[in-house]
Parts: C-alpha cells; sequence; structure tokens
C-alpha cells in the first residue's frame, strides 16, 4: 500500500510560524500528524498558537527565535532535536516588509530608504539562507533532509511599490534553485529544496494596502483582481495541498521547483 502522502511523526519546522499563512500551515501539519516547531519572534502569539494545535490534539512547540542569528537558530536546533531527536523538514516562513523599502505612487526611487531596504533584504533572504545552513547540517548528519522556502509573486516579476521585498524573494527564488543542485550534488539525493509561490494573499502585512478600512478593495487590489483569472485573493488554506506535496513522499523526486499558487495571476496579461 502506498502512504505518499503520509506525514505522521515527521517533525517539522517552520519559521515565521505565527503569521496568517504560516499559523495555518502549522495547523494543518499538525493535524495530519507531523511534531511541528514553530519558530517566531512573539513569544505571546506562539505559546498562544501551541496551545490550539494540542486542543486539537496535535504536537508542537514554540521557540523565540532571530532568523538572521546564526547562534540563536543553533540553539534552536539542539532544542528540537533534545525535544523530538531529529528535524526532517524545514519551512522558511518567515519575511516581512517596512514601508522604507517601497515606493509609493507619488513617490521615486530616490525616495528609497537604504537602510530599510537593507532590513528588508536582511530579513526575507537572509533570514533564509541562515536557518537553511544551520538546519541542514542536522539534515547531513541524518543523511536526508527536505527544505522548502516561500518565496513571493514579486519575484517572479517586477511589481510596482515593493522594491526591496521583490528584489529579496527574487533571491530567495534563485537561493532555492542553487541550493537543490548544491544539496544533491554534493550528499545526494535523499536532499530536496524547493519553494512555494503565494500569489495574493490577504495577511497583516498587506492588508492596509489590498483593502480600505471599510473592507472594500483598494485601487491597487482591485488591479490584483482584475489581473488575477479566479477573481479573488488567496485564503490560506489554498496553500496547503501544496504544501503537503512538497512536505511528503509524493515528491520525491522533484527539487528546485517553484510551486506557483497564484489563481492564475503569473500566467495572465491581458
Amino acid at each position: 500500500m502506498y502512504k505518499l502522502f503520509d506525514i505522521k511523526d515527521q517533525v517539522i519546522v517552520i519559521t515565521g510560524g505565527t503569521g496568517v499563512l504560516g499559523e495555518s500551515m502549522v495547523k494543518y501539519l499538525a493535524a495530519h500528524g507531523a511534531k511541528v516547531a514553530v519558530m517566531a519572534r512573539n513569544k505571546e502569539k506562539g505559546d498562544k498558537l501551541i496551545k490550539k494545535v494540542k486542543a486539537n490534539g496535535g504536537e508542537a512547540m514554540f521557540l523565540v527565535t532571530d532568523v538572521t542569528d546564526e547562534a540563536v537558530l543553533k540553539q534552536n536546533a539542539e532544542d528540537i532535536i533534545a525535544k523530538y531527536g531529529k528535524i526532517d523538514v524545514l519551512i522558511n516562513g518567515a519575511g516581512g516588509n517596512m514601508p522604507g523599502a517601497t515606493i509609493g505612487p507619488n513617490n521615486n526611487i530616490f525616495d528609497l530608504k537604504m537602510d530599510d531596504f537593507r532590513k528588508v533584504v536582511d530579513l526575507n533572504l537572509m533570514g533564509t539562507v541562515v536557518p537553511t545552513v544551520v538546519f541542514a547540517r542536522y539534515m547531513v548528519e541524518a543523511k536526508q533532509g527536505n527544505i522548502i522556502n516561500i518565496t513571493s509573486a514579486s519575484a517572479l516579476r517586477p511589481l510596482t511599490r515593493v522594491a526591496g521585498y521583490g528584489a529579496a524573494k527574487a533571491a530567495v527564488s534563485n537561493f532555492t534553485k542553487y541550493m537543490a543542485g548544491e544539496m544533491a550534488i554534493k550528499f545526494g539525493e535523499t536532499f530536496r529544496v524547493n519553494a512555494i509561490c503565494p500569489g495574493f494573499f490577504i495577511t497583516e502585512q498587506n492588508r492596509a494596502l489590498l483593502t480600505n478600512p471599510d473592507g472594500s478593495y483598494s485601487d491597487r487590489g482591485n488591479t490584483i483582481i482584475a489581473h488575477t483569472p479566479f477573481r479573488r485573493f488567496g485564503n490560506p488554506e489554498d496553500l496547503l495541498g501544496t504544501l503537503h506535496y512538497l512536505v511528503s513522499d509524493a515528491s520525491k523526486f522533484v527539487t528546485g521547483t517553484i510551486a506557483i499558487v497564484d489563481g492564475g495571476f503569473d500566467a495572465f496579461s491581458i
């Protein structure tokens, strides 16, 4: 009997696990029998999430982290190994944006705040690279591993406004493909590195950009919907099938892939 989609007892680490999309992933993975190590900055949010997971019969732990700090991440990894004994999957979900790294309709490139741009690149790119390097060491010791990065529609083609975020996520996509080859060639076919590319999902990060205070779509929101064949924004659960596929053995011969989940946005022009 095939068990291609069985993820029971896998130990799955997820950074940025308390965000809108991350929380949905955590709950789903735990509901399917995985042991989930949730890593984020906000302990209060993390503890509440773990309480919800356990109330529904799932297994999870929370660790405060800084995805750009190698020493903190090494300690996180040791704590996870101490509790669960292994690390099967790393999901690099941490990311974010800052106003100074965006260019509004009444601004131009010369209005960028370079410190904010650097911080956005650091969080999104280095916040993927550093955890990957730290956790991959444990995977190599175990002779198998699976890394899933989270990129963005802004990585596929430049979008207005999100200059820093788009540049950083494009680098994450490139790094995903690089690491797929690096891990497989140097360490063998039991190592996979892929990415999920969400289209437009309303999160705390972009809510004010895509919607008005009354909940109606902003001009930008309407423009995105007009360029999305499904004519709606994504719901967090829309990512879960792709996530399950990449986490499980159903994708055991898949590496270096950017799985786009965007309602057709990238495939549509006019």
